[in-house]
Formats: structure tokens, sequence, C-alpha cells
């Protein structure tokens, strides 16, 4: 099978393990199922965030002038695109429209996109890395809910995003002036809360109605998985 060249070895990824609130010891993990939306809700929103992930670093391509860093760019857009078409595939090998089940999701999911895109194009770059590493820990951790379909996205969630790519030109930005590693860390700070909200968007209505602390963890998890990319990056949480 040919590899385009954005495409590498799967990289081993950390998957989210949510626990109960409270427990003294050994934590007992939450049944996502009881939290989980129906299968096909999942796909559409899984599929179309990893294409809105493909259009914005597509843009970032255009606007940004350094070649080297269009070929990194190129190679997380191609990545995201990579996911993307997996997801298609599998909804299609179902007997579903893709186009069908992502309809609904566009209007919610393009405002959040829009609400990410920051002044200047390393805060939307910034935005990329951090609202998709915290949707796909989220992705990955609803898929051990529908079996085998589950298990397929979560390995297509698995592979490589490139997304390493994404984090070199940020490091080399904050080490060139101090005044970026503010400013990242308070955008970045910005972009958590609407995160959350696509999350909490993506659980059963009939669930956040009652089970408030139940889904607690969830959150707990996400920010904690943040809060380590944003260590490794420089930044502060």
């Amino acid at each position: 099978m040919v590899k385009w060249f954005w495409q590498r070895d799967a990289a081993p990824r950390r998957t989210l393990s949510l626990r109960s609130r409270g427990e003294q010891g050994d934590a007992t993990r939450i049944d996502f199922a009881e939290l989980a939306p129906e299968l096909n809700r999942f796909l559409g929103q899984a599929a179309y965030l990893q294409l809105g992930y493909f259009e914005t670093l597509t843009r970032l391509i255009r606007a940004t002038p350094e070649l080297t860093e269009k070929e990194s760019l190129s190679r997380a857009a191609g990545a995201a695109l990579t996911k993307h078409r997996g997801i298609v595939d599998l909804i299609a090998e179902r007997g579903d429209d893709p186009t069908q089940l992502m309809l609904p999701f566009r209007e919610n999911l393009d405002a959040f996109r829009r609400k990410t895109i920051g002044a200047r194009p390393r805060e939307t770059l910034l935005a990329v890395y951090i609202t998709a590493g915290m949707l796909d820990d989220f992705y990955l951790a609803l898929a051990s809910s529908y079996g085998d379909t589950g298990r397929r996205v979560a390995e297509i969630l698995r592979e490589d995003d490139a997304r390493h790519e994404i984090v070199a030109i940020i490091q080399e930005t904050i080490e060139s002036d101090e005044e970026w590693r503010s400013l990242l860390s308070m955008w970045a700070r910005r972009l958590v809360g609407d995160t959350i909200l696509v999350c909490r968007s993506a659980l059963r209505p009939e669930v956040l109605a009652v089970e408030e602390e139940r889904i607690e963890p969830v959150y707990t998890e996400l920010m904690g998985a943040h809060a380590r990319r944003m260590d490794a990056m420089g930044l502060a949480s």
C-alpha cells in the first residue's frame, strides 16, 4: 500500500482512563456506555471534527510564507484528512451516508471552529493543537462504547497525527520571544472552556440533565492530559 508524504507509522497514544469521583484507593472506571450518544451521532461528529482540523490547517498553509512551515503544516493537515477519510469510509461500509451523518453538526462545530480562530496565525495553530488533542482524547474514550465499530474508530484516531510538527513551530516561536509565551498561554486557557462545551454536547442529553457528578471525572481527565501537553510545549496551563 502506498503511503503519502504525510503518513508515518502510528505512534503510541495514551487513552483516557475515566475514574469515578470520591473513591478511596483504586478508583473504578466509569461505564462510558451510560454517557455515550447513539453510534451515528458519534460517527458524524468525529468525522466532521477531523474535516474541520484539515480545513483550518489548510488555511494556515496559505497564510504561511515560510516553505519549511508549509511542509510541516501540510503533514498535519494530511494526517487530519486521512483520519476523516477513515471514519467516512467506515460510515459508508455500514451503509450510511457520511454527509447526512455529519450535516446535523456542521453549524455548531463550524461556530466552535470560528471561536478558535486567533487574531494571529500562531494562535490559530495552537488552537488546532489544543482542541484537537482534547477532542481526540474524548472521542477515543467514547469509542470504547461501540464494540468493533468503536475499536476501528479508535485505531483511526490513534494513527499518527503529525501534530509534533505544530509543537515544533510553537516551541520555536516562544523561544524566540518571551512575549509569545505569555500570549499563547493565555490564549490556550481561553480555548479550554469552548472545547469542554463541545465534549458536553456530544454526550446523551438525558444523562447531562441528571448525572453531572458522574460526568465531572470526564472533564478532570481531559484537563490533566491538556496540562501535560501544555507543559511539554513550555507553556503554562
